[in-house]
């Protein structure tokens, strides 16, 4: 009796993050019905491994870390999720690494490179925070209504919106960037693995 009373109390402990988190994408998706929103997305899962491998060349996928079978479904996931919502989407810029054109292609079916998304894993201050610099100059200059997607690497995520993402997550923010130089993170959603 006392092990069955474990078990389920371990389905309930188990079963409550995964209500918060529907409860959160959700409102996440809601955010984005509107449109108007920047969504960063991180690659979808890569092969093992972190960083690129040595003789890495932008352009050349053979020398890159690419995205696993399991980081192709998720990201066709991701497209499929926003198709299947009906969520508005103009623009979608990636970093020029092939996992990102990748992601970027599986999920909306079209794509423009961006130097700006470049990964950051690598730089020196310099380099990163001028990155920073052009996605927020690339802001103030868009017109476009719709949601802009941009799909990137993790610590491009982390120092523009403060969010450390898992592979293949969404970060839905504000278009405006905060005191803090951050965009305001309106919710975040996990679709690997679903």
């Amino acid at each position: 009796m006392a092990a069955l009373l474990r078990f389920l109390l371990q389905i309930v402990v188990l079963a409550l993050p995964l209500t918060g988190n529907a409860s959160a994408d959700e409102s996440a998706w809601s955010a984005l019905r509107s449109g108007d929103r920047v969504v960063f997305i991180r690659h979808a899962v890569t092969d093992s491994g972190v960083g690129d491998p040595e003789g890495f060349r932008l352009g050349d996928c053979g020398t890159q870390r690419n995205l696993s079978a399991q980081g192709r479904a998720d990201a066709k996931n991701i497209g499929e999720a926003f198709r299947s919502r009906n969520i508005p989407v103009a623009d979608v810029l990636s970093s020029r690494w092939c996992r990102c054109l990748d992601t970027a292609n599986l999920a909306f079916g079209k794509v423009q490179p961006a130097a700006m998304l470049d990964s950051m894993f690598n730089d020196s201050a310099r380099p990163a925070a001028e990155k920073i610099r052009e996605v927020h100059a690339f802001m103030a200059r868009r017109s476009a209504a719709g949601n802009l997607i941009l799909v990137t690497h993790a610590q491009n995520i982390q120092a523009l919106t403060g969010v450390s993402p898992a592979s293949g997550e969404i970060v839905v923010t504000t278009p405006e960037a905060g005191k803090d130089g951050k965009f305001k993170v309106l919710g975040r959603i996990a679709i690997a693995g679903r």
